[in-house]
């Protein structure tokens, strides 16, 4: 692991440990490997299928993850995002290899994480659309450290600069260091189970 980290670090021309660091370019999309694991004929050892209903019933939160670089706003929908390390402060998502909003933040070096509120659902449902002008009548401003895209309204917000990039099969796992972020007083989350949004309930 370890050796595949640096080999990717040297391709996108980051400092390793036995230099001092520089600020590293911002890294590139990998392409996309062969990401079959069994031969031809073989039976997958899990159906996607059943994969994915079994999967469905873990209830995450939903967020916005925006950039912007030299074309404008980016953005994508992702509840794969998760807390990582408190010192330093990381933070890490998921996207798909295939992803062509990736590329853009990849450029921007840096991105923010959007948390999303109950009633956003439809805000939500705006960024996971593929092609679409998703930033069309979404009100923002930039980010304090970065300058990535802050939407209005959101209850909590996390601004990042991007720290590594690891291979996780069909998806990369981009850690974020964390620059700055807030949060309101209040607020409900938006919930994501089972392929539908909800509220949580105390």
């Amino acid at each position: 692991m370890a050796a595949t980290a640096v080999r990717y670090l040297r391709s996108v021309g980051a400092a390793t440990t036995a230099e001092q660091p520089q600020p590293p370019p911002p890294p590139e999309a990998l392409p996309r490997p062969d990401l079959r694991a069994v031969r031809d004929g073989e039976r997958l050892p899990v159906d996607p299928g059943e994969f994915r209903r079994v999967l469905g019933h873990f209830a995450s939160g939903v967020t916005v993850v925006t950039a912007r670089d030299a074309d404008g706003p980016t953005g994508f929908a992702c509840q794969s995002f998760a807390s990582l390390s408190l010192d330093p402060p990381l933070v890490a998502f998921m996207v798909a290899r295939t992803s062509t909003t990736w590329p853009r933040i990849a450029r921007a070096g840096a991105f923010c994480v959007n948390i999303l509120g109950a009633g956003q659902g439809a805000l939500c449902r705006g960024f996971a659309v593929s092609g679409a002008n998703k930033f069309a009548g979404v009100a923002y401003e930039d980010a304090p450290a970065t300058g990535s895209p802050l939407l209005d309204s959101v209850p909590a917000w996390v601004d990042c600069r991007v720290h590594a990039v690891h291979t996780g099969g069909d998806h990369l796992i981009v850690v974020g260091r964390v620059e700055a972020l807030g949060a309101a007083a209040e607020g409900e989350p938006l919930l994501f189970h089972r392929g539908a949004f909800g509220r949580f309930s105390r």
